[in-house]
């Protein structure tokens, strides 16, 4: 027996996998809430110029732009006036007694720090800043999963979310408040890739595909309660306060999620392993057949993997063998990709003319048909023809962007709307996909690389926005093609549906680039 039958013969169904989604599954309710909250805490409300203060009593005149408003970061040197010469009467300069902003539906980064006009390049880097805690995240903590266990990093990254958050919302100045939304995305990379290990070492193969997308509909969900919350909540720093404060609780209960089987017995701690597998077959009033597992057996059945657990794996041994190089550059190309396309689209909601918490609404709102079918895509058509139909979709669907008016508001809306639809889904199949793809000694080290590129992309995506002063096509060519190369990147991937989880390096040669095996029932049909 190898040792996943050995856990799925305990752990195939029952409550424990409930438990294991519930509990994995909330903080990612949470993690939603901190990755989009940018969007209504650092908003711009409609502003203009201050007045002087010697200004005259009466109506303030403002120049007028080319599409016909009010200048928002220009003012008249002269006001409007008769007597002056022609040549001074409409000479503008820059807003140089702070601004007037309309605060009556919320406040926000921007209106207390002035991070508007020239400034607003801080509001992006703010944001920036979180991206980079998520990159340097993606490095450190996922080695160190590798070394001291999924559930420790997971405990301490739901502590540091909870203290890093809550004090944002306290932050006197800018830079102290980017310093800890930099320590929020740096939790927030620990919590992410330990979710993602824990569900898929601790799932059984049939409800893998299932488990991995049930939780990501928790993510989906705190899409819907953010901007309810935001409308609740219109002062940013509250806002900012709520959606941090739940994970002290998340911490707590974070002590009655196990440790992974699969890392302890690697690691030497082969009857703290037995006694847990034992503790989840009682769980699931399957103690018979726990009682049948020995020790003996239980390190039988992984005995190639112990003494290789004792090597120290780093990141250049996902570049050892050529079929990890091959995995992991398509990898990197399709999470870059992913994460590129993805939060350009989810930070830009504002700019598509609609009611921003509607808008907010209906982005979130699409993932929920997408992961739906996301789920029967990957349980039988498989992980590898659903990542790449996805992210080629998406990058056509931006491409045709550009072939779309400005102001066709509503059919632009659409587009942007099924891209993210198709981005969604590719992030759901990615988790699931990169998971099984890396054997069990490196499995988080290849994570934390996976979330390290797809935090670059999206770290990269405002820049790129930049581009749009050349040309306004020149963002949505590049966000379409780059989003394409990913997809095309992820035809020579292999295929894992119905396939063990590899345990060590050398499993990984027993695959063949599109390798098939006989035809198998599909997982959504057993679980039937």
């Amino acid at each position: 027996m190898t040792f996943s039958k050995t856990v799925d013969s305990v752990n195939s169904q029952g409550p424990f996998q409930f438990l294991i989604m519930v509990l994995l599954g909330l903080p990612a309710l949470g993690i939603a809430n901190h990755n989009l909250l940018q969007i209504f805490t650092a908003a711009t409300p409609a502003h203009h110029c201050r007045p002087p203060p010697n200004a005259s009593e009466g109506p303030w005149v403002l120049p007028v732009g080319l599409n016909g408003k009010p200048e928002s970061c220009l003012r008249f040197v002269h006001p409007p006036n008769a007597s002056l010469p022609n040549d001074t009467r409409g000479a503008t300069e820059p807003c140089r007694d702070g601004w007037v902003y309309d605060v009556s539906a919320r406040d926000s980064i921007a209106t207390e720090w002035d991070l508007v006009c020239d400034a607003n390049k801080l509001k992006e880097m703010a944001q920036s800043m979180f991206m980079a805690g998520m990159v340097v995240g993606g490095i450190f903590l996922g080695s160190l999963s590798d070394r001291f266990g999924r559930k420790p990093i997971l405990s301490c990254s739901y502590l540091l979310l909870a203290a890093s958050g809550s004090g944002a919302a306290f932050s006197p100045t800018l830079p102290v408040y980017m310093a800890l939304r930099f320590l929020c995305g740096f939790s927030i990379a620990g919590v992410t890739l330990s979710t993602v290990i824990l569900s898929v070492e601790w799932v059984s193969t049939r409800m893998r595909a299932i488990i991995s997308v049930g939780i990501g509909y928790f993510y989906t969900v705190g899409q819907f309660v953010l901007p309810g919350l935001a409308y609740a909540i219109p002062q940013w720093r509250w806002l900012q306060l709520t959606v941090s404060a739940p994970f002290f609780v998340f911490f707590l209960l974070s002590w009655w999620i196990p440790e992974s089987i699969r890392w302890m017995v690697l690691s030497g701690k082969s009857a703290k392993a037995l006694k847990i597998l034992r503790w989840v077959a009682a769980f699931n009033g399957k103690k018979e057949e726990a009682e049948k597992i020995s020790l003996e057996e239980l390190k039988h059945n992984l005995h190639e993997e112990v003494p290789l657990a004792k090597a120290k794996y780093s990141i250049a041994d996902l570049f050892r063998k050529p079929i990890l190089r091959r995995i992991t550059f398509c990898l990197c190309l399709a999470w870059f990709a992913t994460g590129f396309a993805y939060y350009n689209l989810a930070m830009a909601v504002g700019e598509f003319g609609v009611n921003l918490y509607v808008l907010q609404l209906i982005f979130g709102g699409v993932d929920i048909p997408a992961k739906f079918l996301t789920i029967f895509s990957m349980s039988y058509l498989g992980r590898h023809n659903t990542e790449v139909a996805t992210l080629l979709l998406a990058g056509v669907t931006t491409l045709a962007l550009i072939f779309v008016p400005s102001d066709l508001q509503t059919l632009r809306t659409v587009l942007a709307v099924l891209g993210k639809g198709c981005l969604s889904s590719s992030f759901s199949c990615l988790f699931l996909y990169t998971s099984e793809l890396y054997p069990t000694v490196i499995r988080q080290t290849g994570m934390g690389v996976s979330n390290l590129l797809t935090r670059i992309g999206s770290m990269t995506a405002p820049l790129v926005r930049i581009t749009a002063e050349w040309h306004p096509f020149v963002p949505t060519v590049i966000f379409g093609t780059v989003t394409i190369l990913g997809g095309s990147a992820s035809l020579f991937l292999p295929e894992t549906l119905n396939q063990p989880l590899p345990e060590t390096l050398e499993d990984m040669e027993k695959w063949s680039p599109r390798a098939k095996g006989p035809k198998q029932e599909p997982e959504a049909e057993k679980d039937s």
